[in-house]
């Protein structure tokens, strides 16, 4: 089943980089987020679809592929106060977003995307049975005049019952993204 499971989600992120138009990068994010004893520390890279879809009264939906690479750093592996479990954590999800069309002003997000952890994690009496995991958030943020972009992120990772035990984990995530060219 691990074999499998890796297998997929090798072919889900291959796949998905295919529609990545150029590798021209459009941003760059730095994340921090808490949640079940664990700090997320993330570094990411996005494309922007460039698109509006229902656009409406000065607001549209688009969105963007959002490419990163974390560190997980548990402080209660196998749920024993102070015992450390650091796991690597790669992925890759489409990101719809509600947004003016200036791109500027408030929005809101949601996104459900692949990754891959570099271990199995085990921390405050959560012990994943897979090393991929789906993850899906939902967000808010506001985008500045210098096109700065702060957002606040509700994060669930899971394996959607491929295997047991799935007792899935929650993070509260801020997330500061900023442009490259254009």
């Amino acid at each position: 089943m691990h074999a499998m499971t890796t297998k997929f989600a090798a072919i889900v992120l291959a796949a998905s980089a295919l529609h990545i138009p150029a590798f021209a990068v459009d941003s760059v994010s730095v994340e921090y987020g808490t949640g079940n004893h664990t700090d997320v520390y993330r570094v990411g890279a996005q494309w922007n679809w460039g698109k509006q879809w229902w656009q409406s009264n000065g607001t549209h939906i688009g969105g963007y592929w959002d490419l990163n690479l974390g560190q997980w750093r548990g402080n209660r592996y196998q749920n024993i106060p102070g015992n450390h479990q650091n796991i690597t954590v790669a992925g890759i999800t489409p990101v719809f977003r509600f947004q003016k069309d200036n791109l500027q002003g408030w929005y809101g997000e949601l996104g459900i995307g692949a990754n891959l952890l570099s271990g199995y994690y085990d921390v405050g009496g959560r012990r994943f049975s897979t090393r991929f995991q789906f993850g899906d958030h939902i967000g808010i943020g506001y985008v500045f005049s210098n096109k700065v972009d702060v957002g606040l992120r509700y994060q669930h990772f899971s394996n959607a019952s491929i295997d047991s035990p799935n007792p899935g984990v929650n993070y509260t995530v801020l997330r500061v993204s900023y442009p490259l060219g254009k």
